[in-house]
């Protein structure tokens, strides 16, 4: 296409073919509300793209629509994206052609996306959206448009219709689209099943004490502080998959904190309650209990965030009950918050402060969907197609079953964690952030970490994990593992399972990068290399206590407690 009667030819074609689609992605484009925080946004600017890259897609576009047009309703390839990956795709022309079509238009909107002229944020903006928007409109996910969904009804004489409405009945009901087949699990009878006992409670939360599994245990207990807006099973899912029964195993007396799913009678709470009536106080009854001076801990997740404030706010007491901290995909320095970024901004945070920041409940579901819809494809229209359109259970999975028990989180703390973490930073700022009137420093915070981070994190990008070595002054371990938020870390040597990295010690340069460069990799998972170091920081060996708790802190019911059965 070298002249302008060819381009004026091929323009009509492509019109004719295709309509004035191009025309309308352009105006959806200029009309899209970039801030993909919702309410409270400012009206975003009009966008502009750069001409060189507009003119290139627009002509790839022609080419591939041409193209696709001429081959018509000819058997194509069988489709390399498994929302069409299926017989029934390949053998249905209709349906093949189009999601060719769908694929074709995708790329050229992502396309358009990366067209944008704008800052970082604002096209991560533009891009999140038109994800959305595509994720959404896939052919797969309607019945008149899905090969394989309509193959299923003819073979089951509609019996796979039926099952599917009754599992949209179902998911109404329950509020959320079900991910695992849910009756199958129940918290305390196959997940959350290591052997303890609730040794003391307040409003906010109880503390769990483990039974030993070996006859000596380390004379340094061990805490964990799971995230609050998840529940803690996640570390005790089954016993061949669950950290907690694992620390056990290696003979640390174990403590976990499991934190109350709040209700109305917990929305006025705020970080600074969290801080001083959960993080601090289950240091100083770990404490009490134990008999021990100083304690190791952990924390994952905003469970490492709520750890180091605590730890913070006890320094700057002149307090230092922790030995030795480990960071699991845990945010100190929010400079890198991966995708989550595109919802902070000025206008958001006064929204949510002004909605939530005097009471109320940021609802779990909002949280569960917000995280789904952070990988919309496989953790939310994968599901619509296979529960709804072809009436299938999806199986048990015991990490599924936990992803959907979500929690609710008090409006004030909520509200005070997006303003001082994700938008303004604050924690990494010597002084800056007042938590239980205290001026918190970080750099305080001297003793030994650990600190992992995994590579394919969408939550906690490795690069925001990472960060961390360059926050804690003390002696640190920097560790990635493969996979995932979860999967990553929830990662048992049993099953010899992905890979970990570990760089030269002492050297921590300023980017994960840099780091990773001269970091070597290691088969299986990093839960020995953990256990290693930890080991180092836990002191001798003493005979294992016979029971649970001491003196005034008693066995108030067996482990997992009642808090994490409460539903939000």
């Amino acid at each position: 296409m070298n002249s302008e009667a060819d381009w004026a030819k091929a323009a009509q074609q492509f019109q004719t073919i295709f309509g004035d689609s191009w025309t309308k992605a352009l105006q959806s484009f200029q009309t899209l509300d970039m801030s993909a925080a919702g309410a409270g946004a400012a009206p975003a600017p009009a966008l502009k793209f750069s001409a060189a890259k507009l003119g290139d897609l627009q002509q790839q576009y022609v080419k591939d629509a041409t193209e696709l047009w001429n081959k018509g309703l000819q058997a194509p390839a069988v489709s390399t994206d498994k929302r069409f990956a299926g017989d029934a795709w390949s053998h249905n022309p209709v349906a093949a052609f189009s999601a060719a079509a769908y694929l074709l238009n995708a790329r050229t909107l992502m396309g358009l996306a990366d067209a944008v002229e704008a800052d970082d944020k604002a096209k991560a903006r533009v891009r999140f959206a038109v994800e959305q928007w595509m994720a959404a409109s896939a052919p797969s996910n309607f019945m008149a448009f899905n090969a394989e969904a309509q193959k299923k009804a003819i073979e089951t004489k509609g019996e796979s219709i039926a099952k599917g409405m009754q599992n949209l009945m179902h998911d109404l009901r329950q509020g959320h689209v079900s991910m695992t087949d849910e009756s199958v699990f129940e918290v305390g009878k196959n997940v959350a099943t290591t052997e303890g006992a609730v040794v003391f409670e307040n409003e906010l939360f109880q503390l769990i004490e483990y039974k030993p599994l070996t006859k000596q245990v380390h004379e340094r207990p061990f805490l964990l502080v799971p995230p609050c807006i998840n529940k803690f099973y996640i570390l005790d899912l089954q016993p061949e998959n669950s950290l907690i029964r694992y620390a056990v195993a290696q003979g640390h007396r174990t403590f976990v904190l499991s934190w109350r799913n709040p209700d109305e009678s917990l929305a006025h709470k705020t970080w600074d309650d969290y801080i001083e009536d959960a993080a601090i106080k289950a240091i100083a009854v770990t404490r009490e209990i134990t008999g021990a001076k100083t304690i190791n801990a952990l924390g994952f997740c905003v469970g490492g965030t709520i750890l180091a404030s605590a730890l913070a706010v006890l320094a700057a007491r002149g307090e230092k009950p922790v030995a030795s901290v480990t960071f699991l995909t845990a945010l100190l320095d929010f400079t890198d918050t991966g995708i989550l970024d595109i919802f902070i901004d000025e206008a958001f945070v006064k929204y949510r402060e002004m909605q939530l920041g005097q009471g109320g409940l940021l609802k779990g579901q909002e949280l569960a969907s917000t995280f789904s819809f952070l990988r919309p494809n496989d953790l939310v229209w994968n599901y619509v197609v296979g529960n709804y359109l072809k009436g299938e259970t999806p199986p048990p999975f015991d990490l599924l079953y936990w992803n959907s028990d979500s929690t609710n989180m008090p409006g004030p703390m909520y509200a005070w964690y997006l303003r001082n973490t994700y938008y303004e930073n604050n924690l990494i700022k010597p002084g800056k952030a007042v938590i239980c009137g205290e001026k918190v420093d970080l750099r305080e915070l001297d003793m030994p970490v650990y600190i992992y981070g995994s590579r394919e994190d969408h939550i906690v990008p490795i690069g925001g994990a990472y960060a961390s070595t360059q926050v804690l002054p003390g002696k640190k371990r920097f560790v990635m593992g493969a996979s995932g938020h979860i999967a990553g870390v929830i990662n048992p040597p049993a099953k010899n399972k992905r890979s970990h990295w570990i760089g030269v010690e002492g050297k921590f340069p300023k980017s994960q990068a840099e780091w990773l460069k001269t970091a070597k990799e290691h088969p299986g998972s990093w839960w020995t290399d953990w256990s290693s170091w930890l080991k180092t920081h836990a002191g001798k060996q003493v005979p294992a206590p016979k029971g649970y708790g001491k003196g005034k802190y008693k066995e108030i019911e067996a482990a997992p407690g009642r808090y994490v059965k409460a539903k939000a």
